[in-house]
């Protein structure tokens, strides 16, 4: 092998390698970000009689949410259901705020944290909370040691999954 031939060789494995260098380090940086745009929460789904999703309340663990996830026209509507001193509630895993990056909240430690903007509010708030990023509240109701939740009420949602 001639000098050129070894010199273009050794040229051309070095370009070689800074192009799948590149390519790596392309796609790690844009890793996270495709990682947080598609990484929306999926719980188990609720149990539906009729037109309602049925949580028995003996079930929930006060001042703990229970996520629960509702497949309805290719759309995961997460929701999720506490028990208060004061009853229980339900709630979009949603804000009005950063619903877009679908991504919703975790549960630590008597409080909930937006996973897309991490603002945290205690459980034993939510039910005052308004706007911002607190979550979505939705229509429930108690009936013989159950949790109801219209269908309808999930469905109209359907926009913000």
């Amino acid at each position: 092998m001639c000098r050129r031939e070894r010199r273009t060789m050794v040229f051309s494995n070095q370009v070689y390698g800074q192009a799948i260098r590149a390519a790596a380090l392309l796609i790690l940086s844009l890793l996270p970000g495709l990682m947080s745009c598609s990484n929306q929460p999926v719980y188990p789904p609720p149990v539906f009689s009729g037109i309602d999703a049925i949580i028995d309340i003996s079930t929930l663990k006060p001042e703990i949410p229970q996520f629960y996830t509702y497949q309805y026209n290719g759309k995961h509507i997460s929701f999720f259901v506490i028990k208060l001193d004061n009853g229980v509630l339900s709630f979009l895993d949603a804000c009005v705020t950063c619903y877009p990056h679908k991504q919703g909240y975790r549960y630590e430690d008597g409080v909930l944290v937006c996973r897309a903007c991490n603002q945290r509010f205690p459980v034993h708030k939510l039910e005052k909370g308004i706007g911002n990023c607190y979550p979505i509240k939705i229509a429930g109701r108690v009936e013989n040691g159950k949790y109801l939740i219209p269908r309808s009420s999930l469905e109209q949602e359907a926009g913000k999954f």
